[in-house]
């Protein structure tokens, strides 16, 4: 009797043995997450694929995201229900096995108005795992599967431009602007401006500036404001700095300006070069030779015009010569008439005296 006792005792353990090895759960360490791009830009999407690495006829997943960055707008694989924080996903295969699934897929979009560089994560659990006929169980997964993607505008790159009016001046202080602008610039923690210039032979050249704090700088010598650099970055960019250029000799100076990255060994973040032509003072050897220049010019063009007056004079004296005619008309009353008229009279007058 006791050992027909002992065998049924022992045939219950080794029932129940068997029975709680079919429902055990196990852990399923297949699962893996990939997305369909690293870097997402305001208002595109991004997909995150879950692969199971086998078969589920059920399962229930959590997908937890940033709502400042990102909102949810699509799933496929499952019936979503999403708290603004966390997608859950529930999926349950009906036809008792045959349709099982070994992936599933939730879609988000980037927020727009985003102006920085934002690494994020999607973090994935998991319960009520099992496989397409319910016969293994697998346990909740607690510990987040993390996959990291990162938010951020489509930077545009740092423009540098040097401008001014006018002739600029050996030895004259020049008004001059320099600017550095982005539409979209991407965000540095300590950047700089520098510059350095390739100058005549002989020639010096500075480019100063007064700082916030009311210190100078030349950005040629020492670059500008502090040496650690300081922030830049963002929408509509626009760092403007008056400068006051000063060139010790005439002749054509090339000076290269940029915007550095102190916490990249000083890498160039952007960088440009202008050439500028200056010119002699006013007042020099060039300007004096044309002034002489011009007064030779102007008494050729005074003795030109003597001489073509003085050729015009005896011209005209000379055709009034040749013009002068050889016989003089007669103008006037003729003195010889009334002399003969006189002495006619008087003859008369003494032949009548001598007859009587």
């Amino acid at each position: 009797m006791k050992k027909i006792i002992s065998v049924i005792f022992l045939s219950i353990i080794i029932l129940f043995a068997g029975f709680s090895s079919n429902v055990q759960a196990v852990s399923l360490d297949t699962v893996t997450l990939n997305t369909n791009k690293e870097i997402v830009n305001p208002g595109q999407e991004v997909t995150l694929n879950i692969n199971f690495g086998k078969d589920l006829g059920s399962y229930t997943f959590d997908i937890a995201y940033d709502n400042n960055l990102l909102e949810y707008v699509s799933v496929e694989g499952g019936t979503p229900s999403d708290n603004g924080t966390r997608v859950r996903v529930a999926f349950y295969d009906s036809t008792g096995g045959t349709n099982p699934r070994s992936n599933m897929k939730i879609t988000f979009r980037a927020k727009t108005g985003i102006t920085t560089s934002n690494p994020t994560e999607l973090s994935v659990t998991a319960e009520g795992l099992a496989n397409n006929d319910a016969s293994e169980q697998y346990d909740d997964i607690t510990t987040p599967i993390v996959k990291n993607i990162t938010v951020e505008p489509v930077y545009q790159d740092y423009q540098i431009n040097l401008s001014y009016t006018g002739d600029v001046v050996q030895n004259e202080e020049k008004d001059m602007t320099l600017e550095i602008s982005s539409s979209m610039g991407r965000y540095y923690d300590h950047a700089r401006i520098v510059a350095e210039a390739v100058t005549p032979d002989g020639g010096q050249v500075t480019l100063k500036g007064t700082d916030e704090q009311s210190l100078e700088h030349d950005i040629i010598q020492s670059g500008w404001g502090d040496a650690q650099g300081e922030k830049i970055g963002g929408a509509n960019v626009s760092k403007v700095l008056n400068l006051k250029g000063n060139f010790t000799k005439a002749g054509k100076y090339t000076v290269t300006i940029k915007l550095i990255d102190r916490d990249s060994s000083d890498s160039e973040i952007a960088t440009r070069s202008f050439d500028i032509n200056v010119v002699e003072t006013s007042g020099t050897n060039t300007g004096d030779n044309t002034n002489q220049e011009g007064n030779t010019i102007d008494n050729e063009i005074s003795g030109n015009q003597n001489i073509v007056q003085n050729e015009i004079n005896n011209n005209q004296v000379q055709n009034a010569e040749e013009n002068l005619p050889e016989t003089l008309p007669k103008t006037g009353r003729n003195i010889f008439v009334p002399i003969i008229i006189l002495i006619v009279g008087i003859g008369i007058i003494t032949y009548i005296v001598k007859k009587k």
